[in-house]
């Protein structure tokens, strides 16, 4: 009988090792010899921009012999587009990138391919950080630097604008005329008129035009939402004589009809390059599936202005090679006094890179803004090759970034960025996504206490006035919570980042109180929230279970917090990007051209996290 099993289980062993030699042979010969299959989720493969996406992604996958592309077009069908997904996903891919052609309605069906295998999202971003990379562009800013090219080219005369936008439903359209309008409305000489093509196309553009035809006589500039309604409006004011017409576009594709060409025709004054990303997905797609560390969260592309004068300087940086730094870098860091764990963590992070990548690096702390503008001034005095730049607060920094500009050195911002007039003025930003860390708080607030007969009172304690972070963290909670009923935020004191800011927001709100009357604390970071906790604790109060209390940045004293029960929800702010600025440093001084944005990858703690990523904190 013995023998018997034994003889059963090698006859059930061979069956499995011969099954699972064929499924091998199956996959290599109906796809060729492969480590990798990528499937391709285009939301069409109809118009020119996705066109020359599909191509840049083979183009870059061409280089690499263990991988394969399979494709699929949705023809801009959500439902077709959410078919092709799951049916990629049962297919076995080993990672997706999707190119969705309605975000907001692919995101349930994203979020549930995410959890099988690594998601790269491409162009339009879906709602929630469930994927694993997304890489696109910045529609408003490229609205806002057509804008300026018009503004540029009108110098100070009184001009009428015709902007001829895409379908009024896209998003992409919305995002491109709300950046071009915020410019036009800063400069009261124009008169700005905008149409719609909802096909999207150049004969669309062309037969619109032409429909418009004597209206068009005192039009002056015409701005088109992408190269090629700019050549559809080309043809027709030539057809209807109106050669005093200047266009301003956007794409600035290498091929034939493409922006560069039309502006090498004299077709167009201006094109605003708008990078597919497809030649980064692969990239980053063979980083993910050989587990590299360091891969951003979203890399938001870097777009240029190009005119005939500078059609040539731009084809020459296309052309360039990236070349090896011979010499080491002489890296300047104007940095943040201690505001706690989370800065001496980033501190840290940002001197070892520099250590590992042989990069000579000078770092100064500042307490006050013009404390720091000294800094950079005395940096712009010792002639450093890059500034990386933590600005205490948003604002106030246009004079001496324009000192950077003109004295040839690139400014890097880290964690945290600047408003200025001109996005110009600085190279890169690193950091992470302060609005979405808001919305991650907010939402976590709702799946955690219910309103009753009454509505959910949140005290919001904020950081330091004026900081990008303190106004996106209030942002993007702000609008989770503009879209729930009976949650009300009722005081929004200022904690400036530190422990004794948030030990005294909670005193003084609880101060002359019989009764405290808080549901939730919504802290913009983790040392605030710690002394809220033991505020709470001085007025009789068990914080995390009287009082709920959400947080961000993710610090190691924070975690205890939250295992102890005292913090209910800790959102994620890695400071430790060093190696990524570093990387992005070094490959600027080789001569590659970098995002204008990558934000670093963040989680949710709850007490419900793995354990794993509990231990691996290093801050």
């Amino acid at each position: 009988m013995n023998r018997l099993f034994i003889l059963l289980g090698m006859v059930l062993l061979c069956i499995v090792l011969i099954a699972a030699v064929l499924a091998v042979q199956s996959r290599s010969s109906s796809m060729g010899a492969y480590t990798y299959v990528i499937g391709i989720s285009q939301a069409n493969q109809r118009d020119p921009w996705r066109l020359v996406l599909s191509k840049e992604l083979q183009s870059e996958a061409a280089k690499h012999s263990n991988i394969r592309l399979v494709f699929t077009d949705a023809a801009d069908d959500v439902e077709k587009q959410k078919a092709d997904i799951k049916r990629l996903l049962a297919s076995g891919v080993d990672l997706m990138i999707v190119s969705p052609c309605n975000a907001v309605a692919l995101t349930q069906t994203v979020r549930e391919a995410y959890r099988s295998v690594p998601i790269i999202v491409l162009d339009r971003v879906v709602d929630g950080y469930d994927y694993t990379l997304f890489i696109g562009p910045d529609n408003r800013l490229i609205g806002r630097q057509a804008g300026k090219a018009v503004l540029e080219l009108a110098k100070t005369e009184e001009v009428k604008v015709l902007e001829i936008s895409g379908s009024s439903a896209s998003l992409v359209s919305q995002d491109r005329h709300a950046g071009f309008a915020e410019e036009m409305a800063q400069a009261s000489q124009v008169e700005l008129c905008t149409v719609y093509v909802e096909d999207g196309t150049r004969d669309g553009a062309e037969d619109l035009l032409l429909s418009l035809g004597p209206e068009l006589a005192d039009i002056d500039y015409i701005f088109a939402h992408t190269d090629y309604l700019g050549l559809g409006a080309f043809k027709a004011v030539t057809a209807l004589g109106f050669d005093q017409i200047k266009l301003v576009s956007i794409d600035g594709f290498q091929i034939p009809d493409g922006g560069l060409d039309l502006l090498a025709r004299g077709v167009l004054s201006a094109t605003i390059t708008c990078p597919t990303g497809g030649k980064e997905a692969i990239q980053y797609a063979l980083d993910i599936l050989h587990k590299k560390q360091g891969v951003p969260k979203q890399v938001i592309l870097r777009n240029h202005t190009v005119t005939r004068e500078s059609l040539g300087q731009y084809r020459q940086l296309l052309a360039n090679d990236p070349l090896p730094v011979q010499q080491p870098i002489r890296v300047a860091h104007a940095q943040i006094a201690d505001e706690g764990g989370w800065r001496s963590a980033n501190k840290e992070s940002i001197a070892q890179a520099a250590k590992d990548f042989g990069v000579s690096l000078t770092s100064i702390d500042a307490s006050s803004l013009p404390e720091q503008i000294a800094v950079v001034r005395s940096f712009i005095a010792d002639a450093f090759d890059i500034i990386v730049l933590s600005p205490i607060v948003e604002s106030g920094w246009e004079t001496v970034l324009r000192e950077c500009k003109e004295a040839g050195i690139p400014v890097f911002l880290s964690d945290r960025k600047v408003e200025v007039s001109d996005d110009q003025l600085y190279y890169s930003f690193i950091g992470g996504d302060f609005i979405e860390e808001g919305r991650r708080a907010m939402r976590w607030v709702v799946s955690a206490i219910q309103p009753t007969l009454k509505p959910v009172r949140i005290l919001e304690i904020q950081g330091t006035a004026d900081a990008s972070p303190t106004k996106e963290r209030k942002q993007g909670f702000y609008e989770v919570l503009s879209l729930m009923k009976s949650y009300e935020v009722v005081a929004s004191p200022n904690g400036d980042y530190n422990f004794t800011g948030g030990y005294e927001a909670v005193q003084g709100y609880g101060q002359g109180k019989e009764v405290w009357d808080i549901d939730v604390i919504y802290s913009h970071n983790d040392d605030m929230a710690l002394g809220a906790v033991k505020a709470l604790k001085e007025m009789g109060l068990n914080p995390g279970l009287d009082v709920l209390i959400v947080s961000i940045d993710g610090t190691s004293t924070a975690l205890k917090a939250l295992k102890q029960g005292t913090l209910n929800c800790v959102v994620e702010c890695s400071p430790l990007f060093g190696p990524q600025l570093m990387k992005a440093i070094e490959d600027y001084m080789s001569g590659k051209d970098l995002p204008r944005r990558i934000i670093t990858d963040e989680i949710v703690f709850t007490k419900d996290t793995q354990e794993h990523l509990f231990k691996r904190r290093q801050y």
